[in-house]
């Protein structure tokens, strides 16, 4: 429970409104959110109309989107343009994005001119490249001017910027030329001219980049924000360290979701509904079901050996489980890898054998384990094959795990989908077969 919530429950207790509004402004615009996310949307409009207008717009920035949406239905077109108005131009493109059409077209009229053209230039961008998540609120000046008149400049435009931390100078063509940070201005002799204390490599990005590129630009370089220009050069806009920050959440949250087996779900799990859980989640476990097929075929194959020999049985799920535990080691180093940049396609051969040799000395260790619980359960020849099948097992599972990241990243699918369950149930079907492929040879049968 969020610290601001004990006051918004007594307001709601005996309608005190000075209260509220004290209690609003001595807490965090995040705090105030998750105080009002529990309630009904009509109450949450009719709270949010009590809190002056810059800090509305900051909180319900901060709620969750499938609950902005219930709470716009709640509120007046008017009061609605006054709390996009006062959005980052990020977020009200978001929220823009995910409106019902009927609702738009009552939202544009009651904006000011210059506040929709902004709006339907950033909501135009497709979702997950850059141009979805930048902002167009950024400090950008003339490398003619002195460093004295450029402080003034910034001192007048900074109330209306995200960020005046890093500013960028552009020509009268709005061409990138140099970037120069807030403190070199102003340690800068007053005289100096921008241009000759910029720096002219600046790093940016294409407006049709993927957002995660933007994330990992700003994370490698450790920027404040990012440039972002077009195709001709230009400079369009801005993405910030914060903005970057909500991209690799939401790529972790999504890489996580498909390692476990699932699709994106793309809200929140609180705010998923029963259906739309189901269908996320039944895909991959109809497909992992008929794979699994494959490893009853193996045993039905080998049903012979296994009656001969009912030992064996003892000895199956933990192999099966060991290569699969192995091969989804593996896959999840290797797909965060891929995922951070840390290695690409042509370093599958050096991680090969890398992964091989790993291999060799885990299964080695985990071989010698149960060989000695086969020899107490069925002699030398059991132990044999249960130490032999743990390494081969281990061996294939742990490079089957490594390679299909690359291989599904070499056929352009997310890399992600390699994770655990696909890869234990390729490790199980394999397991089965290399254990009494094994248990055959060895046993003479």
């Amino acid at each position: 429970m969020s610290e601001f919530t004990p006051s918004l429950l007594q307001f709601l207790e005996d309608g005190n409104r000075e209260a509220f509004l004290q209690a609003a402004e001595e807490a965090h615009a995040a705090d105030i959110a998750d105080a009002l996310e529990p309630y009904e949307p009509q109450l949450i409009a009719k709270l949010l109309g009590l809190l002056p207008p810059a800090l509305r717009a900051e909180v319900f920035g901060h709620i969750e989107p499938a609950c902005q949406i219930r709470v716009v239905d709640q509120i007046d077109h008017r009061e609605l343009a006054v709390i996009v108005t006062h959005m980052e131009p990020d977020e009200r493109a978001d929220l823009f994005k995910l409106m019902p059409e009927e609702s738009r077209e009552n939202l544009l009229p009651a904006l000011e001119v210059a506040e929709r053209e902004d709006l339907c230039r950033l909501s135009a961008h497709p979702e997950g490249t850059v141009g979805a998540i930048m902002t167009s609120e950024y400090a950008a000046l003339s490398p003619s001017l002195t460093a004295q008149t450029a402080v003034s400049r910034l001192r007048d435009e900074a109330p209306d910027k995200e960020t005046i931390y890093q500013i960028f100078l552009v020509d009268g063509t709005r061409q990138l030329v140099g970037t120069v940070s807030l403190r070199e201005l102003i340690l800068a002799p007053s005289g100096a001219l921008l241009s000759e204390i910029m720096r002219r490599e600046v790093i940016s990005i294409p407006l049709d980049a993927p957002q995660e590129e933007a994330a990992r630009k700003i994370s490698n370089y450790d920027l404040i924000a990012l440039p972002v220009i077009d195709a001709e050069g230009r400079m369009v806009g801005i993405v910030t360290h914060d903005d970057a920050m909500d991209v690799a959440e939401e790529e972790a949250t999504e890489d996580f979701q498909k390692a476990g087996g699932a699709q994106n779900i793309g809200v929140s799990l609180r705010e998923a509904t029963v259906g739309l859980l189901y269908r996320k989640r039944i895909t991959w476990l109809v497909i992992l079901v008929f794979v699994n097929l494959l490893s009853g075929a193996g045993i039905a194959y080998y049903e012979e050996t296994i009656s001969t020999y009912i030992v064996l049985v003892f000895f199956l799920p933990l192999l099966i489980a060991s290569g699969g535990n192995a091969g989804a080691q593996a896959a999840t180093l290797m797909v965060r890898a891929i995922a951070t940049g840390d290695v690409n396609a042509r370093d599958w051969g050096k991680m090969l054998g890398k992964e091989l040799l790993v291999a060799l000395m885990l299964s080695g260790s985990m071989a010698f384990l149960v060989a000695g619980a086969g020899m107490f359960r069925g002699g030398e020849d059991i132990a044999l094959i249960v130490g032999l099948s743990m390494i081969l097992i281990v061996v294939v599972a742990s490079l089957i795990g490594m390679s299909l990241p690359f291989l599904l990243t070499r056929l352009n699918f997310d890399p992600a989908v390699a994770s655990a369950p696909l890869v234990t149930s390729v490790a199980d079907v394999t397991g089965v077969l290399i254990y009494f492929f094994i248990a055959t040879l060895v046993l003479g049968l």
